[in-house]
């Protein structure tokens, strides 16, 4: 956003003059992929917050909110432009908008340069305006925007007036189940000029304020106001100090609250608050559910990188699916300023000695490699300093190598320059705090045993993230009368229309779609189409014939049979065995694949080196990254968690998504966040539950893209699977009270849109994190009111580890055959704030809950530390009693063997229909209904030591009660018990000694 720092300064005058040009509208040619340009009218609305054009067969959603919008660039820079011939349009006539998640560009024509230079100096300007709005500007802005909004919809005839008949409308519109006798009482009331019978904006303005009017609010400043009307300073400073736990509220303070959002004037010189005022301050951003001193950067980051989860994208270049979509040098500009720290460039072989970027053997496009690294310098520390991580995916000769090490070094210059960088104790990793401004280059790294005389040499490809297996690439050969053209033209066609029905549209149920089974489609699809062409022959089956991909039908049977020709006895994997399969010789033993690497690019990597798991040795070197794909790391989190986690405190870990998401889904990150795994990488143009966690993850601690992993995950280690898996520390009790729902949306996806009937809100609860953790607690249904339901509902929820769980908010429409999503927010544990806060649910604009937060520290009715001070040291240290640690030899096998009995006896939750549907009370909470056991649906395969559960009639598993007190003031703390025990020293160091020795050697 340097760019937009000269548009703040522009005159008056020169703001003016084109505000009113782009109000009036202006003619414009609009380029569409594939088609002749459409000549449009283009204009600013008059709230100057969207852009719109006409005519349209979209209507309504012919816009483009200014908010959304990323980029405007001047001249003939878009793909579509440049797929137009030289000389059809005049450069300095045409610019192009980005905006919205997936990158899209409007690319737009002038009549003549003036008008083109008006339109770009205009958006600039309220872009710039925007990006320059502190929290609570933004608020109050997007809230007057939403009224006006409001008023203007409902202003049906366009005469900038609201008859009482379009007032029930909106009513309905609103979710206002109100009786007409009382809409017509406020509407009379608000009324107050000489046209009666029609409100104009500012009489909509007071009828709306009556409408709001917040009871529970009313009452909350009654009880602290001694049942006045108005909060003094001293009133206001002790409901701060008493009920929003605040520290240091001073005098100062509170005046400077008034000052800012009390209304009346005569309020403001009398240093009291009254209700309106207080409304204001309880929905700003000073009481959201979000610990505002989180938007800063407060965690150490003086810790080796290996102690962080780092935010991380997979496939960064691509706008959409996997197979078909475009790729785009400015979705690393995008995912970069969103906090991003990690990003996957795959490099290929291109035309005129240039490498390119895009998705190999798909029909997704390519992008020059120069223009991603010129990219990614420009942005790369825009948000913040903290380091870059450049995953390099590699599939280039040795001279398009040496071209790609040639730009890094041009383009980043000292930013990889890591010689001044100091790693503190040796063999550890470099800090985030001593990487400031640096970029690290993840790839391939030549052997040490080659010397550094060798110019390149063999390296392993077996961890290559080219998640495309033989069975998936697109292998096009054609026999004479059939072109590429053609062939692709085909395939494109199918799978676009394939992709649309695998589209997820429940955002809560991740399960919805069988990519599977969409691949074989395409190539059933396929097969018929090329039967049924005349040019095709016998000769077209062999293997130079016309195929796109081998037989998606057989991939299942083929892993499976090829994961049992796999050993999982130590011994047994140097056999030398083989099996025959489908005519196919598969060694125990697979043969390793292995490419090229020159020197210059090998030179560019120092603690970011990839290694294959059969790679890994012990000799106490760091620096290495180990990438899985999601299906193999499952099962190592599944049966070697523990040894897991060992590994991950000293190196890093990247998992991303299995090569079968080819709609670009994302995977849950969470069972690997819970092993240490530090670059998790996900889909970041893909909306949707698991980009909601992730988001929610990396907001705290600055949305800098670095999160510290708690203090047990760095140092020992424990089973994540366990019912109780951190004894000696205290637990953390959530008591939520959900009290009232405002301005609560039909569903997005309302069959009948604004039409549709009131929605029956009711709000669910989920902890996200530790399997044990895992649960989730709904309220009521409220019947007929989304504008301002009641609830006055508490849950409870017990937390084992606070630091990683993620508090998740959902609003759904109860239905007489299930729920409709409606919205959601979610919050990282550790920065939730005690005391009334508002939970904004993400992405709607006044839509929020009402709650109430108490966070207590508690102990269950023993404590480890008392019974067996030894055993919960030895566990607090790393140590397992009775048992060592076995060694990571096998850990990274693709089907390693279950490490014990326990780990054999896990089950699936799944929801039933009972868990589905609600049972409706008019207005008593349903007293008897326990909380869910279930994280989410396609969380990972619980183990039998989570099961504290039982199940209902229902066959919905439930959690039972556990007995837990609040922690007494006299309980010794952790410490002091520490000092005075005595430690069995030469027991514990031969466990610790144990485990740190039995690092893996393949």
């Amino acid at each position: 956003m340097a760019d937009l720092e000269v548009y703040k300064n522009l005159s008056p005058e020169k703001v003016e003059r084109c505000m009113s040009v782009m109000q009036s509208g202006t003619q414009m040619i609009k380029l569409k992929r594939g088609s002749k340009g459409l000549v449009r009218l283009f204009y600013l609305d008059e709230h100057r917050t969207r852009l719109r054009w006409r005519p349209s067969r979209k209507s309504e959603k012919a816009k483009i909110l200014i908010d959304s919008i990323y980029k405007v660039t001047e001249g003939r820079q878009s793909e579509i432009f440049h797929r137009q011939a030289e000389g059809n349009f005049d450069p300095s006539c045409c610019f192009t908008i980005y905006h919205g998640n997936h990158m899209e560009s409007l690319d737009l024509i002038t009549s003549n340069p003036e008008e083109a230079r008006t339109w770009i100096t205009g958006l600039k300007y309220l872009m710039a305006g925007i990006s320059d709005e502190d929290s609570l500007a933004k608020r109050q802005r997007t809230h007057d925007q939403w009224v006006k909004q409001t008023f203007e919809e409902a202003d049906k005839n366009g005469d900038g007036l609201l008859n009482i008949e379009e007032i029930h409308q909106l009513m309905h519109k609103l979710n206002v189940n109100l009786p007409r006798r009382k809409v017509r009482q406020m509407f009379q009331e608000a009324d107050t000029d000489e046209n009666q019978g029609t409100l104009t904006f500012e009489e909509f303005c007071v009828f709306y304020k009556m409408m709001s009017l917040r009871r529970d609010l009313y009452l909350l400043l009654l009880s602290y106001s001694d049942k006045k009307d108005h909060l003094t300073v001293e009133e206001l400073a002790q409901f701060l100090k008493v009920e929003q736990k605040m520290n240091n509220v001073t005098t100062d303070y509170c005046l400077d609250i008034i000052k800012k959002f009390e209304v009346s004037e005569e309020n403001k010189v009398k240093n009291v608050l009254g209700i309106e005022g207080f409304t204001n301050f309880m929905r700003s951003p000073a009481c959201d559910i979000f610990n505002p001193l989180h938007h800063e950067v407060y965690q150490d980051m003086d810790q080796p990188l290996c102690n962080y989860y780092i935010a991380s994208s997979h496939n960064t270049y691509l706008t959409g699916d996997q197979l078909l979509s475009q790729s785009k040098v400015d979705m690393y500009a995008r995912v970069l300023q969103e906090g991003c720290r990690c990003v996957e460039v795959d490099c290929w072989d291109g035309p005129d000695g240039e490498p390119v970027v895009h998705h190999g053997y798909t029909l997704t496009s390519k992008i020059l490699f120069r223009d991603v690294v010129e990219t990614i310098n420009k942005h790369a520390f825009v948000k913040n300093e903290f380091p870059v991580i450049l995953s390099i995916e590699n599939h280039c000769s040795l001279q398009q190598q040496r071209k790609i090490a040639q730009y890094l070094k041009g383009i980043f210059r000292d930013k990889l320059d890591l010689s001044s960088v100091d790693t503190g104790e040796c063999k550890q990793l470099p800090s985030p705090q001593s990487l400031k401004g640096k970029i690290l280059v993840k790839g391939k790294k030549l052997p040490y045993h080659l010397g550094d005389d060798a110019e390149e040499g063999e390296v392993s490809d077996e961890d290559s993230a080219d998640e495309i297996e033989d069975e998936c690439k697109f292998k096009l050969h054609y026999n004479n009368g059939t072109t590429e053209h053609q062939v692709e033209s085909f395939i494109r066609k199918k799978l676009e229309s394939l992709l649309k029905e695998s589209q997820i549209r429940d955002k809560e149920d991740p399960d919805s779609f069988t990519v599977r089974a969409l691949l074989k489609a395409t190539h059933e699809g396929l097969n018929a189409h090329l039967k049924q062409s005349p040019d095709v022959k016998e000769s077209g089956k062999k293997s130079h014939g016309r195929s796109l991909m081998t037989n998606f039908g057989k991939h299942k049977k083929t892993t499976k049979s090829r994961s049992k020709s796999y050993s999982t006895d130590d011994e047994e994997d140097t056999q030398q065995n083989t099996v025959k399969e489908g005519g196919q010789l598969y060694r125990l033993g697979r043969r390793r694949k292995t490419m090229k690497l020159c020197r210059e690019l090998s030179d560019l990597v120092v603690y970011t080196n990839s290694v294959a798991a059969q790679d890994i040795v012990d000799d106490g070197t760091t620096g290495n990254v180990l990438s899985f794909s999601e299906t193999r790391a499952h099962q190592v989190v599944q049966q070697k968690s523990e040894q897991f986690m060992i590994y991950n405190q000293k190196q890093l870990t990247r998992i991303y998504p299995s090569a079968y998401r080819i709609d670009s889904s994302n995977f849950n990150p969470l069972p690997y966040w819970n092993a240490g795994c530090q670059l998790v990488a996900l889909n970041y143009q893909s909306e949707g539950r698991m980009m909601q966690l992730n988001r929610a993850k990396f907001k705290t601690n600055g949305n800098c893209g670095y999160v510290l992993k708690p203090q047990q995950m760095c140092k020992g280690t424990f089973n994540p699977f366990s019912g109780d898996p951190l004894p000696a520390n205290p637990k953390k009790q959530l008591i939520l009270k959900v009290i009232s729902g405002q301005q609560l949306p039909k569903p997005p996806d309302s069959m009948f849109g604004d039409r549709g009937e009131i929605i029956d809100p009711f709000v669910e609860v989920e902890i996200i994190g530790l399997p044990v953790d895992c649960c989730k607690d709904q309220t009521r249904v409220v019947d007929d009111n989304g504008f301002n339901p009641v609830w006055e509902e508490t849950l409870t929820f017990t937390v084992h580890m606070p630091e990683i769980a993620l508090v998740r908010f959902l609003v759904w429409d109860h239905d007489p055959i299930g729920r409709d999503f409606v919205g959601q927010r979610t919050v990282t544990f550790s920065s939730l704030v005690p005391g009334y806060r508002h939970v904004y649910l993400e992405g709607l604009t006044e839509a929020s809950i009402f709650v109430h937060i108490t966070i207590n520290e508690i102990y269950g009715k023993w404590s480890p530390l008392i019974l067996n001070p030894s055993y919960t040291i030895l566990h607090f240290l790393g140590a397992t009693k009775n048992r060592q640690l076995q060694g990571l030899k096998g850990l990274f096998n693709k089907n390693p063997r279950h490490s014990s009995a326990e780990n054999n006896s896990h089950y699936v939750r799944k929801r039933s229909i009972g868990d589905r549907i609600l049972r409706r009370t008019a207005s008593a909470p349903a007293k008897g209904r326990k909380k869910s056991k279930m994280g989410f649906q396609e969380m990972v395969e619980i183990k039998d030591s989570v099961s504290e559960a039982t199940r209902d009639q229902d066959g919905v598993l439930r959690r039972t009660t556990r007995s837990l007190q609040a922690r007494p003031v006299s309980m010794p703390v952790d410490r002091n018990l520490l000092g005075a025990l005595s430690l069995p020293v030469s027991e514990t160091a031969k466990d610790i000694e144990g485990k740190e020795n039995s690092l893996v050697q393949i």
